[in-house]
């Protein structure tokens, strides 16, 4: 008769950590306060173009990245590597609507010099606050780890990184032979299953952390049981059989909890932060290059017969077909049930069609395709769609890299994967790379990534 109530308050979402919450505002607020306080310094008047400029600033910069665990030079250079970035972003915008003139030249001079630096103290501050929160006595949390397999292990060596949370791990309790656990948990056993709960009552133990497989469910609740009769934090570590967890969290689907482990990084403000930036620098970017894309084309009629534009098949979000446009670099192109991939050296490569490949020249069309939707500025390199049918059956969790819109660039193309890849061992390592981008999305890490590409456009040959 009554609907039973005891579950729904029993999961939360976890709640955001002091550090990913200063680090979410700090980096945008610095940016927009210096440039306020530098404005304010020449006597220069709060105009509507100056909060437009501060709210595009704080749209392009939200959330800021963390940067407290980073080393103080790898710090720096990351501020100063994004800071210019993004002055180039807000150069571009600036030129093609024709404002520049609205802003004084002195008062963005010196923003520009001072939001670095005031951006690296802040982090050393911060690193520094945090440090000490972590080593206050009472802020030192011991833990042990449930479970001395590889995903224990791998536990122990993440809850060591840590370096703000104070937690001195003790050791590992396990019922396995010796041979079934993992090597580098050995040495650091402390007793059983049945011993946890003595363990953790004598020890003073402030966290456990259970990393059995989900096979061991009756040993789970027992231990449950146990430990249950202490002050211990008690977190389970869920080994989803070697699953790649991409975006995975806890989520409340009308008082019923659902753990998600595969899901698209880009869903509320991500999603829409994340298309607002692909159509500004699109729309930027195309009309800064029709130049050269006029240029190209013209090229690519001269060179041989056929038509400019190859249009081609490809698996976009969710694994939708969608038609790619690149300027045709070959005599013949292959678009049917078996696409052989270019080459070094491909006969069927024209002359200017090597160099415009060589320079990615080729790829300037897919802009179009950022506007229309079909693709994203950033994200992983979409492959025909006769590949797709012959690596999902060869690469574990292939498809997963169609959670998120294909990309003009990508993380894997930026770490050496870029061009043919020849053996099933590149596309894998391609891939690992695709679904690190997903786990781990943020604006800053797609800036980072467009600056590298337009490095290795300018300075690498390796491509054909």
């Amino acid at each position: 008769m009554f609907e039973d109530r005891s579950y729904k308050r029993t999961f939360y979402s976890a709640p955001q950590s002091v550090e990913s919450l200063i680090a979410a505002f700090m980096e945008p607020s610095i940016i927009v306060l210096t440039y306020l306080a530098v404005n304010s310094h020449f006597g220069e008047e709060v105009l509507r173009s100056t909060l437009t400029l501060c709210l595009l600033i704080f749209a392009l910069t939200f959330p800021g990245r963390s940067r407290f665990g980073d080393h103080p030079v790898s710090a720096a250079v990351d501020v100063v590597t994004s800071w210019v970035w993004l002055l180039v972003i807000l150069g571009l915008c600036g030129y093609a609507t024709s404002s520049m003139s609205y802003f004084e030249r002195d008062v963005l001079m010196w923003w520009a010099i001072l939001t670095p630096v005031i951006q690296w103290v802040a982090v050393m501050i911060g690193r520094s606050y945090l440090r000490w929160l972590g080593s206050r006595p009472h802020a030192v949390r011991t833990a042990v780890i449930v479970g001395a397999g590889a995903l224990g292990v791998k536990v122990s060596k993440a809850l060591n990184r840590g370096q703000f949370r104070g937690v001195n791990f003790l050791g590992y309790f396990d019922d396995r032979q010796d041979e079934r656990l993992d090597p580098d948990s050995n040495t650091r056993l402390l007793g059983r299953l049945s011993e946890v709960g003595d363990y953790v009552r004598t020890h003073a133990v402030r966290e456990v952390y259970i990393t059995l497989p989900l096979g061991s469910q009756p040993r789970i609740v027992k231990l449950l049981e146990n430990v249950q009769g202490t002050t211990a934090s008690v977190f389970f570590v869920p080994d989803v059989f070697g699953i790649s967890i991409i975006q995975g969290r806890l989520q409340d689907m009308n008082g019923v909890p659902v753990v998600g482990i595969c899901e698209t990084p880009f869903t509320g403000t991500n999603e829409l932060t994340k298309r607002i930036s692909d159509v500004v620098l699109a729309a930027v970017i195309l009309v800064l290059i029709s130049p050269i894309l006029l240029a190209v084309a013209i090229g690519v009629k001269l060179s041989s017969p056929g038509p400019i534009i190859f249009k081609q098949r490809r698996n976009g979000l969710d694994g939708e077909e969608i038609i790619v446009y690149k300027f045709r670099s070959m005599r013949s192109m292959d678009n049917g049930p078996v696409v052989k991939q270019a080459t070094k050296d491909d006969p069927r490569v024209t002359k200017f069609g090597a160099f415009i490949r060589r320079t990615s020249l080729d790829e300037l069309p897919q802009f179009i395709n950022v506007l229309q939707g079909r693709m994203s500025i950033v994200g992983p390199r979409p492959h025909a769609v006769a590949h797709n049918e012959e690596y999902r059956q060869l690469i574990k969790a292939y498809m997963v890299r169609h959670k998120v819109k294909p990309g003009i660039t990508g993380w894997a193309q930026v770490n050496g994967l870029r061009g043919e890849t020849d053996t099933i061992e590149k596309m894998k390592a391609r891939v690992e790379y695709d679904l690190e981008y997903l786990r781990n999305w943020s604006l800053g890490l797609d800036l980072q990534i467009i600056v590298r590409t337009v490095r290795l456009v300018l300075f690498d040959r390796s491509a054909y």
